[in-house]
């Protein structure tokens, strides 16, 4: 039985191998420890904004925070309960980056862009140790989304 083209395609594609990039262990213990070292700041930064948007801490006024008694204070409380959260959810978004870049770098897939499979720059790995893109797909993705979120 003779295969079609979108069928070669298909297994082609399941099978596809992902890159890999022997790092030696000057650098491999580089990227481990820059990355944890990440990792732990961005627990204590993740700690604190849970704290701060979770509990019901008093707000300048003395006021149980949330439960404020003019218009203006509420909508400061909400304001910055909201802010908190954010932040709250981004940060554990760098964590699980930063997780995935530690399991990328025990499988020897660190420094692959997930998108086109070529070698992210050294440089952008100095600068964003938990990057996914190398610059022209992240440059590409920049493009495509919505201007408020490109923080990533």
């Amino acid at each position: 039985m003779k295969k079609t083209s979108s069928e070669g395609a298909a297994s082609k594609s399941s099978t596809k191998k992902t890159p890999k990039l022997k790092l030696n262990k000057t650098q491999k213990k580089h990227y481990v420890d820059t990355l944890m070292k990440l990792r732990a700041e961005f627990m204590s930064q993740l700690r604190y904004h849970q704290d701060e948007a979770l509990s019901s801490k008093k707000d300048a006024a003395g006021e149980r925070a949330g439960m404020a008694t003019h218009m203006a204070d509420l909508g400061s409380d909400n304001f910055r309960h909201d802010l908190e959260l954010g932040l709250l959810s981004e940060e554990g978004d760098v964590i699980l980056m930063i997780d995935e870049a530690l399991q990328k770098i025990e499988n020897n897939e660190y420094g692959i862009c997930i998108e086109c499979g070529c070698e992210i720059s050294p440089a952008r790995l100095e600068a964003k140790p938990y990057a996914r893109f190398c610059t022209k797909c992240k440059a590409m993705y920049e493009e495509m989304e919505d201007p408020s979120r490109r923080h990533r």
